[in-house]
This record gives structure tokens, sequence and C-alpha cells, in this order.
């Protein structure tokens, strides 16, 4: 395992997983959303972005978590395993709210800094609307891997758990 491919609606548990697993493996672990904003909620261009995270794909050791389908077909195709965490959208709501709350006015980690968590209606929105308009693509990238690639959807917390207990075991023959 050299390159991890996390995807997930907002609120999904990939940035939890993707840091546990970087943990575990000594990967280096990337977050999109960091390439998405500048200080204050600046959106960074699609096009600058995705050419960011385009190159952080070139790597030859990573997890990179977070969406931005337009960047799937490069971090796909030169994935090892690519995981989808697919927990239920109430889930998802519950924890973006949560985080919001337990962040509000401070940064998190996977943001750049400048970027203060703050109460954002149009992002719940948009949470809610991840089953009908990117899960799909999601199930459908999973699907289509190919046979040398693990795939692997993770429906809760359990789940996960269950492989990254599964990958502590394996110890040192994971990754540098």
């Amino acid at each position: 395992m050299k390159r991890v491919m996390i995807i997930g609606g907002s609120g999904s548990g990939k940035t939890t997983l993707a840091r546990e697993l970087g943990a575990i493996t000594g990967l280096p672990v990337v977050h999109c959303d960091k390439f998405q904003f500048r200080e204050d909620w600046i959106r960074v261009p699609n096009e600058q972005r995705d050419a960011a995270l385009n190159t952080a794909a070139q790597a030859d050791e990573w997890i990179i978590e977070g969406n931005y389908s337009d960047t799937w077909p490069l971090r796909s195709s030169r994935a090892d395993t690519i995981v989808f965490v697919d927990t239920p959208r109430y889930l998802r709501i519950w924890r973006v709210v949560s985080r919001t709350i337990r962040f509000y006015g401070k940064n998190r980690p996977d943001l750049p800094a400048g970027c203060e968590e703050r109460f954002d209606l149009a992002f719940l929105k948009w949470t809610w609307s991840f089953d009908k308009n990117r899960r799909p693509n999601a199930l459908k990238l999973i699907h289509e891997a190919r046979s040398d690639q693990v795939a692997k959807i993770f429906k809760n917390i359990r789940d996960s758990e269950e492989w990254l207990a599964e990958l502590k075991g394996k110890g040192a023959g994971l990754s540098p």
C-alpha cells in the first residue's frame, strides 16, 4: 500500500480515516480542502486546485482524502487502494453540525490557515445532496477499480476500524 485515495461525502469520516491510516502506514496525508481555499475561505480557481492535486498525486506515496471529482481520474489511475466512505446522510449531517459547533471560530487542522469554522447553510445543503448528486459516481469509481487495486466501501465506523486493526496487525509490511 503506497497510494490511497479516500473519497466520501462531507462528514463521512474521510479526514479521520486518512489521519489514522497515515499513523499506521507512515504515508503522508494530503487533504484536498487545503488546495481549495485560501485565507478567509477565498476559493482557489478550480484549474489551480486541480493542478495542485494532480501534482500531489504524482508523488510515489500518499493518502489523498477528499473529493473534487475532476481530479479522480489521475488519482484513481495512480492509487493502489481506493476507499469510499459511504456513511448514511443523517450521520454526515450530524457530524458536519457537530464539527461546526466544536470548531466554530477556530481552524480545523485539515483546512488552510485563516479558514475559521462557521455555520454555512449552503454547505449543509451541499452535504445533503451528496447521495443524489455525487454518490453514484463514487460507487461507479469503486466498481470500476482495476483488478490490481484494492477497492473498499465503508458503510460505518466499524468497517473502517476493522480494516485499520487488520492493517495494524500486518505492521511494517505496509510501507517504509
